[in-house]
């Protein structure tokens, strides 16, 4: 009664409450397996399926789960099953699923830690919210320079079954302070009786504890690596940042980057879990901003509406004109943003972006205006749809899409990078937020443009 049994088999064993049999099939089980098992049953059966899992694949399978559900578990646990969790699983997953809950609910967690557990605990959760101290685990090999590449083998096979990798071992002076990481496949193949600092380049790569989670993000990218040390101002080892928690971390700033793109707050919890009124919520905010902003569009209509009597073919254009500014700032703004947050574009970077969209613009708004030229022209072969001044009304399409596209990359481009010298989030410079910026503006240019080439004639 192994692999060999479906999932159906397994959800009818759950039912009937066969514990003891349960706990056969889901021996051998992979964490994956087992998860996608328990978000298919109700939270009494989870429990179940929970109380039946060996140590080792409960610590594997809880801290992969989503943190409303690791919420129920815990919470529906006997307290001697949830002590068992949490002073199993890592300290540093441990400190990113107690940041997320409210300060009764840790105190209570807490009690259920060892003493050693909760230490460690309580030391983590003293570091600034989203700061690598919060990320790291103290669970790694430290070695010192003057001992013998035997003596490092010994201590590794007697100290290393709990650490969290021992892919890169540490070297520290007498006072803790780190001078070198090695991977351990260079103890590996060099003479069991030469020392540690034979095989020490003193070349590193860490994070300080008080850096940000951007950043040690950027720093993985850059480095490549599977770990990396993290130190004090002094220099002191405090523990190590792993790349399964870069990767869960990178993942989450990346889908809050795209949901404040589209115009939406940050949603704490998965789509299909968040309650409707609280997903409203955090939909409507933007939302109605953006509506009270796009409102200064009939304003800055209301102002040229003398123009619009005269000439009622241009209003056949606004849209034209509005959106294409409008696309272009979108499609500049989420450019830049994604640079940004892969580190490709800086604040040093500021005039050589802006540069690069001025050119970019001045092509995309001549392209699009040499376009709206010939569609204006090639309409006025078959309909008097645009009047005798038809080709007065086609330079004033083609120059205002110009200048609208340019206006709008422009925009698009430069107001992620203000907002980040600001000390903002650039992401809020959201597609939807350039686009109503830009509409407004975009409508100013276009009958400013019409004004200048009209005037004398049907103006």
């Amino acid at each position: 009664m192994k692999r060999d049994l479906n999932k159906a088999a397994v959800k009818e064993i759950i039912r009937s409450g066969r514990t003891q049999e349960l706990e056969e099939a889901l021996d051998d089980w992979l964490s994956p397996e087992v998860v996608d098992l328990i978000k298919n049953v109700d939270d009494e059966e989870k429990a179940l399926v929970l109380n039946a899992l060996s140590p080792r694949i409960l610590v594997k399978t809880f801290k992969v789960l989503d943190l409303n559900t690791q919420k129920r578990i815990i919470r529906d646990l006997p307290h001697d099953q949830a002590a068992k969790i949490l002073n199993e699983i890592q300290p540093d997953d441990r400190t990113e699923f107690l940041s997320e809950l409210n300060g009764e609910i840790v105190n209570a967690l807490l009690k259920l830690l060892s003493e050693q557990e909760r230490a460690i605990t309580l030391s983590l959760l003293g570091y600034p919210e989203h700061s690598v101290g919060r990320m790291m685990t103290p669970d790694y090999v430290a070695v010192k320079k003057d001992w013998t590449i035997a003596r490092v083998l010994d201590y590794i096979r007697t100290h290393g079954q709990d650490k969290e990798t021992i892919n890169v071992i540490y070297i520290v002076d007498e006072h803790g302070v780190l001078i070198d990481d090695v991977r351990i496949r260079e103890f590996l193949f060099v003479s069991p009786d030469k020392k540690v600092s034979d095989v020490m380049d003193g070349r590193f790569t860490y994070l300080e504890v008080s850096d940000d989670e951007e950043k040690a993000i950027a720093v993985f990218r850059k480095n490549n690596r599977v770990a990396l040390p993290v130190i004090d101002k002094q220099g002191i080892l405090l523990g190590i940042v792993t790349i399964d928690d870069i990767l869960r971390l990178a993942q989450k700033e990346e889908t809050e980057d795209i949901q404040k793109i589209g115009g939406v707050e940050v949603l704490d919890e998965p789509y299909m879990n968040i309650p409707f009124l609280k997903l409203m919520k955090k939909r409507s905010g933007w939302l109605v901003i953006l509506f009270l902003g796009e409102m200064l569009t009939a304003t800055a209509m209301g102002y040229f509406e003398d123009e619009i009597a005269k000439a009622v073919v241009l209003a056949l254009f606004v849209p034209l004109i509005i959106s294409s500014g409008g696309n272009s700032g979108s499609q500049a703004s989420t450019l830049i943003i994604r640079a940004m947050a892969l580190g490709e574009v800086t604040m040093r970077d500021w005039w050589r972006v802006m540069k690069r969209e001025l050119f970019s613009g001045l092509f995309l708004g001549s392209l699009l205006g040499i376009i709206g030229f010939a569609r204006v022209a090639t309409w006025s072969c078959f309909t008097p749809i645009y009047g005798p001044h038809w080709l007065l009304v086609a330079f004033v399409v083609g120059f205002a899409l110009m200048g609208v596209v340019l206006w709008g990359t422009l925009c698009g481009s430069m107001l992620p990078l203000i907002l980040k010298k600001c000390g903002a989030d650039p992401a809020v410079s959201s597609a939807p937020f350039v686009a109503t910026l830009v509409d407004v503006t975009g409508l100013i240019i276009y009958f400013s443009v019409a004004m200048a080439i009209m005037q004398g004639t049907i103006l």
